[in-house]
C-alpha cells in the first residue's frame, strides 16, 4: 500500500507556477542589494565621522579647548550611525540567507529564520535608542524633556523586550534548536573560509573533499 502511495506521489505532476513561482524568490536580491548598500554608506560615513572627531579632539586638545561633553556626545553620535549600518547589513544578510542560500555568517549569527532576524533587528534599535537618549542625557539640556524622552523610551522598549522574551520561549517550546550548529557555522566560517551552509548544516560534499 506504501509503495502506491509512493509511486502515485512520483507520477503525479508538478503543481500549476511551482518552479516560477519558486524562482520568484531571487527577486529579493533588489532589497538585499540596496540594503547592503545602505549599510554600505553607513559605514563609510561613520569611517569619516570618527576620523574627523578624532582630528577635532586632538586638536582642541592641543588648543587648550578640548570639551569632553561635546566630544563624547560627537563620538555617541559616531556609534549611533554604526549600529544603523549594523541594523541594515543583518537585515541584507538575513533576507540572503532566508530566500537565496543559506549562510555560514548568518547561523553564526544566529539568524536562521525571519522570527532570528526580528529579534536581532529589534535587539539592535533597543541599542540605538539607548545611545540616542544617553547622548541627550550627557548634554543635559531641558531635563523636562529628557525624562519625557526616558519616558517615551521606557514605553517603547518594554513592548520590544517583551516581544523577544515571548518569541524566544516560543522558539525554545515549538523547535529545539541545535546547540552545535552555531559552533559549526562559525567554524566552517571563520577557520574553513566556507561561507555557504547546507540546509542540514553540513559542508557541501563538494566543498568537503577540497
Amino acid at each position: 500500500m506504501g509503495k502506491r502511495e509512493g509511486d502515485a506521489r512520483k507520477s503525479s505532476p508538478p503543481a500549476p507556477l511551482s518552479r516560477v513561482l519558486g524562482q520568484t524568490r531571487y527577486i529579493v536580491l533588489l532589497a538585499v542589494l540596496a540594503v547592503i548598500l545602505v549599510a554600505l554608506s553607513l559605514f563609510v560615513l561613520g569611517a569619516i565621522q570618527a576620523i574627523v572627531a578624532v582630528w577635532h579632539a586632538w586638536a582642541a586638545l592641543f588648543g587648550a579647548q578640548l570639551d569632553s561633553t561635546n566630544l563624547t556626545v560627537e563620538f555617541l553620535e559616531i556609534v549611533s550611525v554604526m549600529l544603523k549600518a549594523v541594523v541594515f547589513y543583518i537585515i541584507g544578510l538575513g533576507l540572503y540567507s532566508l530566500f537565496i542560500t543559506p549562510l555560514n555568517l548568518t547561523a553564526a549569527l544566529g539568524v536562521q529564520t525571519l522570527n532570528d532576524l526580528e529579534s536581532k533587528v529589534v535587539s539592535v534599535v533597543i541599542v540605538i535608542m539607548a545611545v540616542t537618549f544617553l547622548e541627550h542625557f550627557i548634554r543635559w539640556e531641558k531635563p523636562a524633556e529628557i525624562l519625557w524622552y526616558a519616558g517615551a523610551l521606557a514605553l517603547v522598549v518594554v513592548p520590544m523586550v517583551a516581544f523577544q522574551v515571548h518569541s524566544h520561549i516560543v522558539k525554545r517550546d515549538e523547535q529545539p534548536v541545535d546547540a552545535n550548529q552555531q559552533t559549526r557555522a562559525q567554524d566552517e566560517l571563520f577557520n574553513k573560509d566556507n561561507a555557504e551552509q547546507t540546509v542540514d548544516g553540513k559542508v557541501p560534499a563538494a566543498q568537503a573533499g577540497e
